[in-house]
């Protein structure tokens, strides 16, 4: 069912009031890929009354008040993107369309939408119920960070929303924990996964250097981010504090993970896989198109790439999903009336990340002082791709589904790591899971730049292309591998951009079409590095492009094909 977004669909359901409203500034779509989705179904499904009101009117009452004011509390999410992330480009120019907007147009969403949201709220219910932040924006600017659109620090999302609550996170047992306390007017302040206001610093915290200080000194930023960084593993972190002119933002430790059968219960709820009929009257929703029969198998990423949020929003222990959990759901996607055959994706942050996971930072929490794969895969990781292969081999079976597509990057590394399976792997893929090309994300070929980025050597790169054509060829395929660059990341100069365009024509015969310019997003190392100007691990001084001509130069430095056209074309196979 749909969580009632009118009134006249809360009355249908013999409902008088709402226990939680859900505010979001993406449209409703029902799926297990939306976030204040899976929310509102966990709600529900711990018994309580939820409603939502997607992309509300924010120069009137009539979205905001058409529910009614909840028992307990309001949940405000920004939706699936930073608001401003999905306002802007990285040279600072108005995005036209949104994906998650009926109709496609970005009109709907406000910049700094959870800011907004909340001072509509007060504006309209005096001395309301709680309200509680979450999703992605909430979550990635839960401490003092650095904001790149007005290129400052700027306080706890908590404080400028004036919220009572952040959930930080992925947030499914945070929140039924959170409603509980408040429904027996308990206090909820022993949550895990919950930030909070207070007048004093808990005395079990670890005190962060204040706002302030973090503000003005950007060695004292860098120390505070060090220190917000190493406390996000439910096993190892402990609480923090960061005093935010005279009250103190408090962050507990994160909520311990969810266990595999736990994600099951979350992913086989029953989801619509579809936009509201209260919004689809307004037109289509692209993003829809993308995630309606696509299949999450797993949650978190070991990368830690240092221009990457998944690390601080999903974690850095990946959880998977039972191979009957993902079974069922591709039988009821099967059965779906516009279902024609193609499963569009099966993957996660990661699509070959399934099934496997270190078992000392399963117990012990993650390594502190080295990474699973940077600068080289770690011994203890045990990468094996034969649960995935397994994965895919059943899931071609089931009837009505003609085509299952791994549409997801891959790490390349990874599988090349995989002495027993990674063959075997990129054989199933290309033999039966590739819509024409696969996706892997190399970000670029300059060693002091990928360093920075926290990516592997391009050597990784060049012997999984020559794996991939040679199997691609052997199965008389025409398909390829599209990369993903980016551009103006600190530590990339424009000379380096002339050697990736020197790489890619010698080494992968063919320019890149997917180059982004980097957007510095809150709590990511790489946003860090933008601000500081300096490597935050070795204290060294680096280059970083900052002026709006400069970033745009380095993207069309590898975007430029004339006077070297003929000398790619017929080759891009290699």
């Amino acid at each position: 069912m749909f969580l009632p977004t009118t009134q006249k669909e809360v009355k249908k359901l013999g409902w008088n009031t709402l226990d939680i409203i859900l505010i979001t500034g993406d449209s409703y779509i029902d799926s297990s890929f939306i976030g204040v989705a899976v929310i509102g179904k966990v709600l529900l499904n711990a018994g309580y009354r939820v409603g939502i009101i997607a992309q509300p009117d924010t120069k009137s009452e009539k979205d905001i008040c058409r529910l009614g004011e909840p028992d307990l509390f309001w949940g405000v999410t920004g939706g699936c993107i930073d608001s401003m992330v999905a306002n802007s480009t990285a040279t600072g120019k108005k995005r036209k369309s949104d994906d998650y907007t009926p109709g496609g147009l970005n009109t709907r969403r406000p910049d700094r939408a959870v800011i907004v949201y909340c001072n509509l709220i007060r504006t309209h219910f005096k001395n309301t119920s709680p309200i509680v932040l979450g999703g992605i924006e909430a979550s990635l600017r839960r401490i003092a960070h650095y904001d790149f659109w007005s290129n400052k620090i700027r306080k706890s999302i908590l404080f400028n929303a004036k919220a009572d609550y952040l959930l930080y996170g992925m947030a499914e047992r945070s929140v039924v924990e959170l409603a509980a306390c408040l429904k027996k007017k308990h206090d909820p302040k022993t949550v895990r996964g919950l930030c909070y206001i207070s007048k004093e610093a808990p005395d079990n915290c670890i005190k962060l250097p204040s706002y302030q200080k973090s503000a003005e000194d950007k060695e004292t930023f860098t120390k505070m981010f060090h220190a917000f960084y190493r406390n996000n593993d439910p096993v190892t972190a402990s609480p923090l504090a960061q005093k935010q002119d005279t009250r103190y933002l408090i962050q507990n430790p994160p909520s311990k993970y969810m266990s595999g059968k736990e994600l099951d219960t979350v992913f086989n709820m029953d989801y619509e896989r579809d936009l509201h009929p209260y919004y689809s009257k307004q037109g289509n929703v692209k993003a829809l198109e993308t995630i309606r029969f696509s299949i999450a198998t797993h949650r978190g990423c070991y990368g830690e790439c240092n221009f990457c949020t998944i690390g601080v929003h999903q974690g850095r222990t990946v959880r998977w999903r039972s191979t009957k959990s993902i079974l069922q759901e591709a039988q009821i996607i099967s059965r779906h009336p516009l279902f024609k055959g193609t499963i569009h994706d099966v993957g996660g942050p990661t699509a070959n990340m399934y099934g496997f996971e270190c078992s000392k930072k399963i117990k012990e929490g993650c390594c502190s002082k080295k990474r699973c794969l940077f600068p080289k895969i770690c011994s203890g990781l045990p990468i094996n791709h034969r649960k995935q292969i397994e994965l895919l081999n059943e899931l071609r079976k089931i009837k009505g589904i003609r085509k299952v597509v791994v549409a997801s990057g891959i790490r390349h590394d990874m599988i090349l790591s995989d002495k027993a399976n990674g063959v075997r792997y990129t054989q199933n893929l290309i033999r039966h899971h590739v819509s024409g090309q696969i996706k892997i994300a190399p970000e670029h070929s300059e060693k002091h730049v990928l360093e920075m980025m926290g990516k592997p050597d391009p050597k990784a790169l060049i012997r999984f292309r020559k794996l991939f054509y040679k199997i691609t060829k052997d199965e008389g395929k025409k398909q390829f591998l599209t990369y993903y660059m980016i551009a103006a990341h600190p530590g990339c100069t424009e000379t380096d951009m002339a050697k990736l365009k020197a790489f890619a024509i010698r080494e992968l015969r063919l320019l890149p079409e997917q180059v982004q310019i980097f957007t510095p997003t809150p709590s990511t190392y790489s946003t860090l590095m933008y601000w500081t100007q300096k490597n935050p691990f070795t204290g060294d001084t680096c280059f970083v492009e900052k002026s709006l001509k400069g970033k745009e130069k380095q993207k069309n430095l590898l975007l430029k094909q004339k006077h070297f056209s003929k000398t790619v074309k017929g080759v891009k196979n290699g």
